[in-house]
């Protein structure tokens, strides 16, 4: 063959080679002038969905659970010996007892069925557990007194507390002052854990108000798209504050269409909420937003009923059993509740559910005494669930510190991701100790419409009042808990605390 074929066959295939090789680039830059995104190969795990990437270090496993037959949290004993120490930091007496006597339930629970199972082993030895009641009254004196005793005279090793933001502050100021951990599940005010308040000793499994403040004004101005004017009635104080802000930086970010067309708060425990009332029925309202707890929560809906307030209310708290049932089925009909422990659709999702409501309600079943054998105590969800799996996160945390040691806690606990038994994942922010997690919302219907979410015998939630009914999840990534800034530990991190 002739030296100027095979040059010329040569720089043919070479120029081939060439195009080839070009092909891919040419494409992708046809591909974006007609608009085509170009694909990432990995998104960022903070731009994917919680559950995508989340993977738990430890989960709540119902197949674990001991024998619960003889639980009952109105004849507790406390095991003898040398034991693991919780203060139990609740109002247990004056006018909101009742959170007092829910959260000795939903503590006693986790401890009944781990010292069932022959305790923790921590510092060498296999220990159980004992609790005590330590009784704030709603007063922050005597809160800071209780707190104060059990630290340094009980010596407990864990206080777990509470409803009132102003007293779970108390307990985290104790609990940082003398270096013994405090676990929140019953307080949601972001303050807790700003740059002024926090502590290395405090940690918040509870979700806040402004992330739950967003979460239903996500479900309003995403999924449902319907109401557009809405009036926000909270208790005075920092809780109830920040549930109405959370709510309003909610709208503005995910409804800005929405209008506010009151805005009022009252003091806690009051008895009169007619002056309010009055005021709704003339704002034009479509929805009321409301973070009240009992007993406000069950004065205000009563009472609004009586007075022909007939629109829905978006709560947290306004899903007792005890007064829905009192109020009636079309007088809770419409209802829209969030909570942080439950998931959208079918309640009990695997079998590991279905055990642990079992282990849960075959046992109120038995009860004979109040306040235990109400109707509030039947299932095992919403806030009992919430109260319950923190309890249960603190004691797998200790199991897997294998010690009672502060410092190996706060080590295990930073960053931890926990399942909870229905599936739920929590992770707890390791810069200002804050949970993240995702919420349900729910609307209250009728009996017979309740079984898409009570998915077994016998199919609905109460047979005399409105309870969930359809259901939607809102994702963690949408409602991030807020991160302060000024807090020298979160500087530089994004709202995962990476």
């Amino acid at each position: 063959m002739k030296k100027g074929k095979i040059f010329f066959l040569w720089g043919m295939m070479v120029i081939f080679a060439l195009f080839i090789l070009a092909f891919p680039a040419l494409s992708a830059k046809q591909e974006e002038k007609k608009g085509v995104a170009k694909k990432e190969t990995k998104l960022p795990k903070y731009s994917e969905p919680f559950e995508n990437w989340a993977k738990p270090n430890a989960k709540f496993d119902a197949f674990k659970m001991a024998n619960m037959d003889g639980w009952d949290p109105a004849n507790w004993k406390n095991p003898e010996g040398d034991v693991i120490k919780i203060a139990v930091f609740w109002p247990h007496s004056g006018p909101a007892a009742a959170n007092g006597e829910l959260g000795w339930a939903c503590v006693s629970f986790p401890v009944y069925d781990y010292n069932q199972r022959g305790g923790i082993w921590v510092d060498g030895k296999k220990k159980k557990i004992a609790i005590y009641k330590a009784d704030t009254m709603s007063k922050q004196d005597q809160a800071k007194k209780i707190a104060e005793r059990m630290a340094l005279e009980e010596k407990v090793n864990f206080i777990i507390g509470t409803s009132g933001s102003n007293l779970m502050k108390v307990a985290n100021d104790v609990g940082n002052k003398y270096k013994v951990i405090v676990l929140n599940v019953g307080a949601l005010s972001d303050e807790l854990q700003n740059a002024e308040n926090f502590g290395r000793y405090a940690f918040m499994a509870e979700a806040s108000t402004f992330s739950v403040g967003r979460a239903m004004a996500y479900y309003y101005g995403q999924i449902r798209k319907k109401e557009k004017k809405f009036y926000i009635l909270c208790q005075d104080y920092s809780f109830g504050r920040d549930m109405a802000t959370g709510f309003k930086m909610g709208l503005k970010e995910y409804y800005p269409e929405a209008e506010i067309v009151g805005e009022d708060y009252h003091k806690l425990f009051i008895t009169d909420f007619a002056p309010y009332i009055t005021k709704i029925k003339a704002s034009g309202a479509e929805v009321v937003w409301t973070g009240d707890w009992m007993p406000d929560a069950t004065n205000l809906l009563k009472q609004s009923r009586q007075m022909g307030v007939t629109i829905p209310f978006a709560n947290l708290f306004m899903d007792n059993p005890d007064f829905l049932t009192e109020v009636g089925i079309e007088g809770t009909k419409g209802l829209v509740n969030v909570k942080h422990f439950d998931h959208a659709g079918a309640a009990f999702n695997s079998e590991a559910m279905i055990r642990y409501y079992r282990a849960w309600n075959d046992q109120w079943k038995k009860f004979k005494s109040a306040p235990y054998n109400k109707p509030l105590y039947e299932h095992p969800f919403g806030t009992l669930g919430q109260w319950i799996g923190g309890t249960y996160w603190l004691l797998s945390v200790l199991e897997r510190a294998k010690s009672t040691d502060p410092e190996k806690i706060i080590k295990i606990w930073e960053n931890d991701v926990y399942q909870m038994v229905n599936g739920r994942l929590y992770k707890m922010r390791a810069c200002d100790h804050k949970a993240i997690q995702g919420f349900r919302i729910a609307e209250f219907v009728p009996p017979e419409e309740q079984k898409v979410s009570f998915n077994m015998p016998p199919f609905y939630w109460y047979k005399n009042a409105s309870g969930p009914g359809p259901s939607w999840n809102v994702p963690a990534e949408k409602v991030l808990p807020w991160m302060d800034e000024k807090l020298d530990r979160c500087k530089g991190k994004n709202a995962w605390g990476d």
